[in-house]
Parts: structure tokens; sequence; C-alpha cells
């Protein structure tokens, strides 16, 4: 869907003589015409919600506490939890160096929603009352961590980020041949291990836990029941299922080309057609009902991936 460019938007472009704000104005313009308004207006709630559920995870949990967690939310706890500086003031400003290097590594139109999401949060912080929900320990790391981990899950769906670790993690994983989740895990352990030297081992046990609630939460949220999933399936009625996934299920197929092994009969020669798909983990069910009754002797194989792009496959929710 295309839009004309506002005019205030137009305007200002024209009025300013500032590089990076002129180009972060254009590149706003290009973003407006490109995005429906619908997905823009979905984008919002996302990270309106992952703020506020973020809120609730600090204030109403972890906060009250003085729980700890990983990455710039966990140094800004413990912080906190040593100089009794405003928790507020130190998530903006330990997370400033990483939105420089997110507008760098990624764009400016992310460092800008990013900052603005985190400056929100640290409002939120500041002036949203909330009753203490629990004073169990263990209730307050499991669920401190539930509800600041969806609310980081729903801000990255939203297009930015309530954390600049994974920014650090994105772009140190381009740089050395670690994985994001090496590096993050890297980061924390360091966290957790200054946590037990300068407070008590108690305390970076309970934050480890909270750590681990968040980042399943996080991943929850990210992937969610509609993980993409790629199905493999060996049958010698393949050419029926490939029609069946197509049709029935309007799902894209691919053919593959194979040689037979040892089966159940012993040793077996000739060619075999295996059919390959993506579905989401709703739909394994169904896949494998419709397979059943096309071949009950078909063997399947399924594994999850990360995502996907292209191709004629079910698009997850907030997409």
């Amino acid at each position: 869907m295309h839009h004309t460019s506002p005019p205030l938007l137009q305007a200002a472009i024209a009025s300013t003589s500032r590089g990076p704000v002129r180009r972060f104005l254009r590149s706003q313009i290009r973003v407006f015409r490109q995005t429906s308004p619908r997905q823009i207006i979905k984008d919002n709630l996302l990270i309106a919600m992952g703020i506020f559920t973020a809120a609730i995870g600090l204030r109403g949990f972890l906060l009250p506490s003085e729980f700890l967690d990983g990455g710039v939310t966990g140094i800004s706890l413990l912080v906190r939890a040593l100089t009794g500086w405003d928790l507020s003031i130190l998530l903006i400003a330990f997370n400033i160096p990483f939105i420089v290097l997110g507008y760098r590594q990624i764009s400016l139109g992310f460092a800008i929603r990013t900052l603005v999401a985190i400056i929100c949060l640290a409002l939120s912080l500041a002036f949203l009352q909330l009753p203490v929900f629990t004073h169990d320990k263990l209730l307050i790391a499991v669920f401190g961590g539930f509800f600041l981990g969806a609310g980081i899950g729903m801000s990255i769906r939203g297009g930015c980020v309530l954390d600049g670790t994974e920014i650090l993690a994105l772009y140190l994983s381009r740089k050395t041949g670690f994985t994001v989740g090496d590096i993050i895990m890297a980061i924390n352990v360091c966290i957790f291990s200054v946590s037990a030297i300068l407070i008590n081992v108690e305390t970076a046990l309970y934050a480890m836990l909270t750590y681990f609630s968040a980042s399943r939460t996080i991943e929850f949220i990210i992937t969610g029941l509609e993980e993409y999933t790629a199905i493999t399936i060996v049958s010698e009625k393949s050419e029926y299922i490939r029609r069946m996934i197509v049709n029935e299920m309007g799902r894209g197929v691919t053919m593959f080309k194979g040689q037979r092994g040892f089966g159940k009969r012993g040793e077996r020669d000739g060619d075999i057609d295996i059919v390959y798909t993506v579905i989401t983990r709703l739909e394994i069910t169904r896949l494998k009902n419709a397979v059943a009754k096309i071949d009950n002797q078909a063997f399947i194989v399924q594994h999850s991936i990360q995502d996907t792009k292209g191709g004629m496959i079910k698009k997850r929710a907030f997409h």
C-alpha cells in the first residue's frame, strides 16, 4: 500500500539543515510509504504492551525485593542495588551506547524506536504505582522474569528492543565466530559472577533463575506456538502427499530425488521422491493425520527452524 508523504514531514525535511535528522525523516517517509497503517498501529501497540508488561515485571516483582536479571537491565539493577541510584536513569544511561551501536549496525529508525521505548519504560518505572504481588522469592524470580521477558519479546516483535544486550551480541557475532546466544550467555555469566562477589551467592542464583524465565518467555513470544517446523516425508506415494499439501493445506513443497537404502524388509534399491515442506507447529498434527490416510508407512522427520522468507507458508501472528 502506498501513501503520500505527510505535508508536515516534507516541510520538516525542507527546513532542516542537519544531515542525520534529514536522513531520518526521509527514511521515515520511505517506511510510511511501504508500511500499511494497520501494520504501523500493530507494531506500536506491541511496543506499548511490551513496555507496560516489562514495567510490571520490574515494579511489581523484581525491584521491591532487589532481584537482578541479565543484560543491560541486570547491570542497571546491580548498580542500583550497590549505589541506590534511580533505576530509570541507569536504564537510559547504560542503553545509550547500545542504541548508538544499533544506529550504526541496523538503522536510524530502529535506534529512535528503541530510545523512545526505553525512555517510556524508564518513565513507567518512575511514575507507575503497582502493588507488590508476592514476597515469595521463587515466585518473584519466575514471574518477574516472565513479565520482563514478555515485555522484551513483544517489543522485539514491534521492531525495537528494551535491552541493548541483543544489539551488542549481534554486532559481536558478526566480528567473531560465536553465535548471538553464546555472547549473551557470556555477558550474563559475567553479570552473575559480579553479583555473587559484590552482593551474595543467593542473589546471583535467583538472578540466574530470573534470566532463565525471561529468556524462555522471550523465545516463546518471538516464535510462539507458531514456530516454524521443517517436515521431510519419505513415501512411495509422495506425489499424492505433495498434492495434498499444496491443494488442501495451501503450503509450498519441494521434491528431492533420493535413493533407497535399508528398510524393514532389508536392503532396497531404486529411486524415490522425498517431500520437504515448512509449516507451523499448529499444523503438524493435521499434516501427519493427512499423510497417514495416504500412506501409514511413510517415514516423517521434523525439526524446528528459526525463520523463513518467501514461499507458501502460514504467516505468524503479528507479522
